[in-house]
Parts: structure tokens; sequence; C-alpha cells
């Protein structure tokens, strides 16, 4: 149906209709767009949802072995300099365009109960179909140019979104932060899109390919000219998908609201720069020392990634850092080739992150009654603990993302991590063991994430309100059976010892202050005065629905790339999609895949049980053994281990220590550069101008009184020289 390909460059614009409705209308009437505000999120989603409806009859004529389609039509014509825009069709785009509105949607839906409450909810969804509007158009591109374009638009649609609420300091620092850093690597995009032009002449993509593959075939270009460009594309991709060492952006965007950290985290920024590796994966490909560097790069970002998401109390912020580490894996599987393999993976990476996101989010509506609008405490795992009973939904279809995220199967995530794991261990098994170490992490630090949240402890933990901070990784519940005991007892109870020390694993019960008690509700009935707690509630229904939803993406994504049989031909749905006319893939029988499976599946629960033993309710049945007791409370018995584990706490809650880094290096030194030259112009350059000014000002009163025919003033100048002469001769003599 070629007339569905003809009429695909709507699916960009769909969107744009509400963004230049709500401008429009908080511009001209403001107070009746305000007045029916709610109607553009339902806009939002018919327009999105359309889009979606396009998208998915696009991928069906993808996998039917339908046709490439590329329409282009010419812009600029400038002698032999020809600009070109329009738009290409192809298996990449195709996924890319059902993966954005899908969870665009979703997102949408989520954010209009999320976001009903807040001043900016008009804006909020301008921004929002801006945004969506900015990744269609990236990966519809047909050239590089174009696809600079929508890159750049997507950056700034990211800087207001995560600086949203930037009368808050750290919002405002974050969204900077975000920008500059990405303005690195779009420097680094630039250059390289201009110097593979002056090497082929052209920005199309089949055109670039086709004759720079000539190009190094027939040894007609420099090779360490063409490396150095393909490096500076890379480059791009690193600041965009928070890849090391410019990753240091993606913790701080979680200032912004959390359906826009769902967004950014699944559908849109950071997978633009994976999608830029694999739409340019043929150019890459013809250059080992690029694709070594890309599998390299990525190693070091998934490793990274989840060691710093060990330690971290912010809920936001830990599933941040597992989409660097996951992202890593992406980046590590376009390295050695596995270019089926990364594409899956950022499939089911997606769904399960906007559903491990959007239940953070309802996570934190219900916590916000509780410790205030402050992301500080209604973020911090440490004030979690036992939300299970009170948020029943939101806790199982959080247990299903983190149970996908940690590669069990038979979720989404599980296929896709084994394939690339199973590919690592052909290219290299170093970098097979230390993505199968990962993995390992991978399930401690998300289960141990899962446990502070909705198991944890029945207490309330003191240092948590009165700001002193603790080594407790450990939660502590601010709700529980045991807490409207205590009240009961005591409403009043003193506060913790401040000279106790905490342990690293600490499980220990403290008593509340008069600050948790602050957060009591108090009410009288006949029997007496009673306390009680301002109990957590589960989320509306319409953030619970698009959980349910993201569930079943979560459940049944990964079917797309199981084989159905055992035929050496690509059965799955994804070998189709992406290889529509073409037998690329030799599947494997089930006994192989069983055999491969074991080790990833093994090392994910191992990562789960230690962390149970350490978060969960396992550690009660060990608690009398001596050496579980001596390595969670850190007793004398283990006195040589305790540097160690102190050592792994401080470098992942601190970030490794890059951010430090970069601002006493970096930030410090560029900052004096700038005081430096600021001082050099004010003062030397603005200086000397100012000084010559002042004495031609001089030199001219000077001139004036000189040549002005007065008698009276040439006497005076006589005198003063005969004066001035006297003096140097008495003085001389």
């Amino acid at each position: 149906m070629e007339y569905i390909y003809q009429y695909a460059w709507i699916i960009p614009l769909l969107p744009l209709p509400v963004t230049m409705s709500i401008g429009f209308g908080l511009l001209f009437v403001p107070t009746a767009t305000k007045n029916i505000r709610r109607i553009w999120a339902f806009y939002s989603v018919l327009f999105l949802s359309i889009a979606m409806i396009f998208s998915s009859n696009l991928a069906i004529q993808q996998i039917n072995g339908s046709f490439i389609y590329q329409y282009i039509w010419s812009w600029t014509i400038n002698n032999d300099f020809s600009l070109e825009f329009g738009y290409l069709i192809d298996p990449l785009t195709s996924i890319m365009l059902i993966l954005i509105t899908t969870v665009g949607i979703m997102v949408l839906l989520y954010s209009d109960n999320y976001m009903s409450h807040d001043l900016g909810y008009l804006r909020f969804f301008a921004y929002m179909n801006f945004f969506n509007a900015s990744m269609l158009g990236l990966v519809t591109s047909s050239n590089l140019i174009q696809i600079y374009i929508f890159w750049e638009l997507v950056g700034v649609c990211s800087y207001l979104l995560i600086g949203f609420w930037f009368t808050r300091p750290i919002a405002a620092s974050a969204c900077q932060k975000a920008f500059i850093t990405n303005r690195v690597g779009d420097f680094g995009l630039l250059l390289g899109i201009l110097g593979f032009y002056w090497m082929t002449g052209s920005f199309e993509f089949r055109n670039l390919f086709e004759t720079f593959n000539k190009l190094i075939q027939n040894n007609e270009v420099n090779s360490l000219f063409a490396t150095l460009c393909a490096f500076l594309l890379f480059l791009g991709a690193v600041a965009k998908s928070a890849q090391f060492p410019l990753h240091v952006w993606l913790p701080d965007a979680m200032e912004g609201p959390t359906p826009i950290s769902a967004l950014i985290h699944a559908a849109t920024m950071v997978a633009a720069g994976i999608f830029l590796i694999a739409r340019l994966f043929p150019l890459f490909t013809v250059i080992p020392y690029i694709m070594n560097l890309i599998s390299l790069i990525g190693l070091i970002t998934l490793l990274l990634g989840a060691t710093l998401a060990l330690a971290q109390r912010d809920i936001k912020r830990n599933l941040a850092y597992s989409t660097m580490s996951q992202l890593g894996y992406i980046m590590l599987a376009l390295g050695i080739g596995s270019y089926r393999a990364a594409l899956f993976h950022l499939i089911t990476h997606a769904y399960s992150k906007a559903l491990l996101f959007l239940g953070s989010g309802s996570i934190i509506h219900s916590m916000e009654p509780l410790v205030g609008y402050s992301p500080d405490k209604s973020q911090n795992m440490a004030l979690m603990g036992g939300l299970a009973r009170y948020v029943p939904i939101t806790k199982t279809t959080f247990l299903l993302g983190t149970l996908s995220l940690c590669g069990i199967p038979p979720l989404a995530c599980f296929w896709s991590k084994d394939e690339i794991l199973n590919d690592s261990w052909l290219y290299s098994p170093i970098f097979a063991l230390i993505a199968l170490f990962t993995a390992g992490l991978t399930a401690f630090y998300m289960f141990r994430m899962y446990l502070l949240t909705f198991e944890g402890d029945l207490h309330v933990h003191l240092k948590n309100y009165s700001g002193i901070q603790s080594n407790s990784l450990y939660s502590i519940s601010l709700w529980g059976k045991k807490a409207p005991k205590l009240i009961k007892r005591n409403p009043f109870l003193s506060a913790m010892n401040s000279n106790e020390k905490l342990s690293f694993f600490s499980k220990n019960s403290y008593k509340l202050d008069k600050n948790v008690i602050k957060k009591i509700q108090y009410f009288s009935t006949d029997f007496g005065k009673k306390y009680t707690f301002t109990y957590p509630h589960e989320s509306d229904n319409t953030m619970l629905f698009t959980l349910f939803i993201l569930v079943l993406f979560t459940l049944f994504v990964g079917s797309i790339g199981i084989p159905f049989n055992q035929e050496k031909i690509p059965t799955d749905l994804l070998s189709k999609w992406l290889t529509p006319s073409e037998n690329l893939m030799d599947t494997h029988n089930w006994y192989e895949f069983i055999r491969n499976l074991i080790p990833s599946v093994s090392i994910a629960y191992f990562g789960i049980s230690i962390a149970s033993i350490f978060y969960g309710p396992i550690y009660s049945s060990f608690q009398n053994l001596d050496l579980i007791n001596s390595f969670v409370k850190m007793g004398s018995k283990r006195i040589l281990f305790d540097p160690v584990v102190n050592v792994i706490y401080n470098w992942s809650y601190h970030r490794g220590y890059i951010d430090l880094f970069y601002t006493k290096f970096i930030t410090i030194n560029l900052r004096g550069i700038a005081e430096f030259v600021y001082f050099f112009d004010r003062y030397i350059i603005d200086g000397i101008i100012n000084i010559l000014g002042i004495s031609n000002f001089f030199i001219g009163e000077w001139i004036k009184y000189i040549s002005a025919g007065r008698i009276s003033s040439y006497l005076l100048f006589y005198i003063s020289y005969v004066a001035i002469f006297l003096l140097i001769s008495f003085f001389s003599f």
C-alpha cells in the first residue's frame, strides 16, 4: 500500500497543532485556555494515537516485506550544492515510530492526572507535544542535516522539561547541566557531519554510505581523517545517550517531573543517540577502530552505571543509573556488530523502564501528602518501606518491571539481554564476563530498590527527618504495624542518641521524634484521644491504567524476538521486521538456547538473593548466624572487610567522584579562565582605550589654550616654562 508511505510525512506534524493551539491560546485568550485546560490532554493523546496508527500500518508493511520508501525535495540549490529535505521509511524508522508513539501515549495519559495540580499544566503539555514531534521528525529524517536540526530541537525540549520547575535552583542547575553537556557532543556531531560531507559530497544516507565505502575500498581517503570524523559523529551519541564520560547530566535530569523522566529514559532523548549509531551503522562497520571504541565505551558505561546505582537513595536517580547501564549494554551490542540484539534490547528496555519510572511517580504521589512536596523526601527510599500494603497495584507492576530489568524469564528484558550476553561471548570472553557480572549487579540494585520501597522495616528512622546524614542503606518506613503502637504508648518519644553508629546494612529500630510526630493526624472519639498516620494510597485509575498497559508490554513484547522453530531461518518477528527479504540470522535450537541462558539467569537470581538477604525478610531467617550477623552489622569479625565496603559505598553514593572531578578540574578552571578574560578585557583592553581617550582629552584642552590667540595664555605658559627651567637648573647645580 504505497499511499501509506506517501502520507508518512504527516506523522511528525501531528503533535504540533496542540502545541501551537496552547501557545496561541495562552497568548491571546489565556483565561479561556486555562478554563478548558484538561481538554488539551485529550487532544494530545488523540493526535499521537493517530500517529501511532500510521506507524503501525507502516510497521506491518515492513514486516510483510515491503520496500524501503524515501521521499525528498530540494530546499536550497546553489551551483553544485543542493540541500534536500525529506523522510525515510525503513525497518529502523518503523521500530522507532512504534516505540515513540506507544510510550508517548502512555506518558500523556499518565501526565494528565500526575500534573493536574500543577500551575504549569498547559505549559507542560505544550512542551511534551513539541518533544514528541521533534523525536518523530528525527527518526524519519532522510539526511544528516535534517537529523541535526531535530537533534537540536530534542535538546531544547529536554532543557525546557528538565527545568520545568525552574524556580527550584537545583532544577535550573540540572537543565543547564544537561544542555551544556550535550553541547559538547553536539559540536562534535556537527564537525563530523561536515567532515563526511567534505569526503563524500552528500548528506543523504544512501549516497553517503555508498560513496564512503568506495573511498575506503579504493584507499582514496585518509584513514586517520575518516576515523576522526566517525569519532566526532559518535561523540554526539555519547552525550545524548549518556555514555561515559558525558553521562553526568542524566541523574540530575531527574529534577524534572516524573513523566518527563519516563519519556527521556524510554523513548526520546537517550534513544536518539542509539538511533544515530544504528542509522549510521553501515558507516561505522567499515572503520574497525570506531567499532572497538563503541564496544569499549558501552562496556565501561554498563559497569559504571551499575556500580553507581548500588548506594543511591533517590528512587528516580537509582533508575537513572539503571538506564545508563542498560544503554551501555545496547552500545556494547552495537560495537560488537550485534545490530539486531541492540534494537531488541532498546525496545524491551524502553517499555520496562517506562513502567518503572511511572511506577516511581505513583510512589512519589503517595509520599507527598506525608512529607510535603519535596523531592528530597518524597523520592528518598530511606523514608519509604512497607508500601506494599497500601499501594498493592503499584507494587505488583513495579515488581514485574524490576524482574524484567533483572533478566528473569519470561519477561521482556530477559530475551534481549540474554542475546547480548551470548553475542558478547563470541566477541570477547573478557567483555562477556564483565557484562555477566554487571547483570548480577543489576539484579542486586534493582531488587534492593524494590525491597527498600515496598518491603522494608516497619519503624521510623529519626535521622532521615532531622537532616543528619547516616550510612544506613536499609529502608525505614513512616508507617507500618508497629508504628501506631509506639505512638499510643508514647507519642512524644525522645530523639535517638546522636552518638550511635549506623552500619552499612543497618536494620535497627529507632524512635520517633517531634518532626515525625508532626506528620501524624490527631482526632478525638468517644473513647478518648487517638493517634493515626496519614496512610499512603493508590494513585488515580488513569495512572494505574497506564501501568497496566505497560505491564502487558513488559510481559509480551519479548515475544517478537523468540524463535518459533528450529530451522535455520529468521522465524521470529523482529528478524522479519529488520530483514524483510533476506535470511541473515541463524536461530539456535531450544537445547542450545536453554544452555546459554543458564549463566545469565543464575547470576540474576544470585543478585536477587543477595539483595533479599541484606534488605528483605530473608535476613530474619539468618539473623542468628554469626557469619551473616557479622556481615550485616559490620561487627569486629570483619574488621578487615569494612574498608572495602566503605570504599564501595562512598564510590557509589558520591557518583564515582566524576562530578567532583569535573567541578574541580574543569568547571573551576574554566570559570577561572573566564574571570581572567573578563579582567583582561575590562581593565587591560578597555583600560588602554580609556587612557587613550582621557589623554586625547587633556592634550586637546592643552592645545586649545596654546592656540587660542590670547596674550595672557602665552605669558602663563612662558612663565611656567621659565620656572620649570630654573628649577631644573637649580637642582642640577
